[in-house]
């Protein structure tokens, strides 16, 4: 087997599927995806929690070059997701190019020899160039609270599901209240005995719009690819309105707000519990969630809200930092991921010889969420800045890969053995970035949010619309790098 390829893409998930596929189509033809798990599907596959579904509607949570007219639901699920995704990369031939059960250990650009040298769980590799396809809901982040370790019954994150644990008459202690625990809390909710959701912040929640699709609207889609298509650019050009008021928060935002405080009274008549469900910051400051069962389960007999924080387990006891105390079988960790703290950034290196971690110093930056200057020849998918609160992601990673496959494309046809993002390019336009942010909801809602990196600053959010982000982000610009030729030193195009 090769241990030399022409692109290396890590990752086999909906930006490594599509990364693969588009360079393939550019005839890139030397492409190999390292999966460290056994099949397609990356976060889809990896997210298997009772209720776990999609929360931007179907049509736009496609590739745009593989409609599917097959959607049982407007926001579809997880098992649906996970057959689409792999049906389209297995329609493509991908498996023939994807090495499953390889895991990356570390990778280094070598200067020398103008290639990345990557360390697998299979051998080492070379590249001339690497593709970072992992995404930022990789890796789960398990809180290090006291006590946890020692916890006596069964422990486990959203991520990693236990299907072999019955939940089943159980006392469960569910920490975190994000997007996964929206969907897998109301599932769980009618089997256990008792549910005891520890709530550090509470969540702005607003119905969730999703119904069932009607076979003649399917018979429709699948005979009628314009219609397809329509519908995609109706749902954009709604979650785009949303947009608006994630960058003109007053009072668009507020004006929204009004929605989810109406839901919130209409469904949970007490008071008391009401009022440990109200959020203190205005909607869309975190992550706006949408459920039509989440709240609801909530003021079941069988479910008691811990507002506040765990700070110990002493022994099978969970403890709240308000003095709270519950007795449990069962710990379900709702806790979210490494976003901006991602792994893969402690075992990259560049041309200098330090990590990406190292270079970044708590703050992720990378010139249009893709390139980061020190790094040449590498690429990564889902980068940061380039989060939205309203937009799919199938929209940011496709014009990514735009990027670096005309990026490639044109260093194969140029002779270019070297791309590197200049530096104060990359400089300036995260000043744009962050200038551009300020007045957003994200920074200015007035809450802690995972969009906050280590040290206080946003490097997760799109401070612009989706039709800006697609333009800007898809279009390569060689005189944005220093380029070395095969033959040459160091110039700038």
């Amino acid at each position: 087997m090769s241990t030399y390829h022409e692109v290396v893409v890590i990752g086999a998930g909906i930006s490594g599927i599509c990364a693969a596929i588009k360079l393939a189509e550019a005839g890139v033809e030397d492409v190999v995806i390292v999966e460290k798990a056994e099949t397609f599907g990356g976060t889809w596959r990896a997210n298997t929690y009772p209720g776990c579904a999609c929360d931007v509607p179907s049509g736009l949570y496609s590739f745009s070059f593989a409609p599917n007219s097959e959607w049982s639901r407007l926001f579809a699920t997880q098992p649906e997701i996970l057959a689409y995704v792999d049906g389209v990369a297995r329609a493509h031939g991908l498996a023939a190019r994807t090495r499953f059960g390889v895991e990356v250990f570390g990778s280094r650009w070598d200067d020398a020899d103008r290639r990345w040298h990557l360390d697998t769980s299979d051998g080492a590799l070379t590249a001339r160039f690497v593709v970072s396809a992992a995404g930022p809901w990789n890796e789960p982040r398990v809180p290090d609270i006291p006590g946890l370790a020692e916890f006596p019954g069964e422990v486990f994150h959203s991520a990693r599901w236990n299907h072999d644990y019955d939940l089943r008459g159980k006392r469960v202690a569910v920490v975190g209240t994000g997007a996964s625990a929206v969907q897998f809390v109301p599932a769980i909710q009618p089997e256990v005995a008792q549910l005891h959701l520890f709530q550090r912040t509470a969540q702005w929640v607003l119905p969730k719009l999703d119904h069932p699709v009607p076979r003649f609207e399917k018979r429709v889609m699948r005979r009628l690819p314009f219609a397809h298509k329509a519908l995609r650019s109706v749902e954009y050009a709604l979650m785009e309105g949303l947009g608006v008021a994630f960058r003109h928060p007053r009072p668009l935002m507020q004006t929204v707000q009004t929605v989810g405080s109406a839901y919130l009274r209409a469904v949970v008549r007490d008071p008391a519990l009401r009022a440990k469900l109200t959020p203190d910051y205005l909607l869309g400051c975190k992550r706006i969630l949408f459920s039509n069962s989440y709240l609801q389960s909530l003021t079941k007999d069988n479910v008691d809200v811990h507002a506040t924080a765990v700070t110990e387990f002493r022994g099978s006891t969970v403890v709240g930092a308000d003095g709270t105390a519950a007795e449990v079988d069962a710990v379900i960790l709702g806790t979210g991921f490494h976003i901006l703290d991602t792994p893969l950034a402690d075992i990259v290196r560049g041309a200098d010889g330090r990590t990406l971690a190292e270079h970044w110093q708590g703050s992720p930056e990378a010139y249009l969420g893709t390139v980061t200057t020190g790094f040449p020849n590498a690429f990564s998918v889902l980068g940061p800045s380039l989060g939205t609160g309203h937009s799919s992601a199938f929209a940011i990673l496709e014009a990514q890969v735009d990027l670096l496959v005309s990026a490639i494309a044109s260093a194969r046809r140029h002779g270019w053995a070297i791309l590197d993002v200049r530096p104060e390019v990359q400089a300036r336009y995260v000043e744009q970035v962050q200038a551009a942010l300020q007045g957003t909801v994200y920074n200015a809602g007035g809450c802690q949010s995972y969009y906050l990196d280590a040290n206080g600053r946003n490097s997760f959010s799109w401070p612009w619309s989706t039709g800006t982000l697609t333009r800007r982000v898809s279009a390569f610009d060689p005189a944005d790098f220093t380029i070395t030729h095969d033959d040459e030193m160091a110039v700038t195009a």
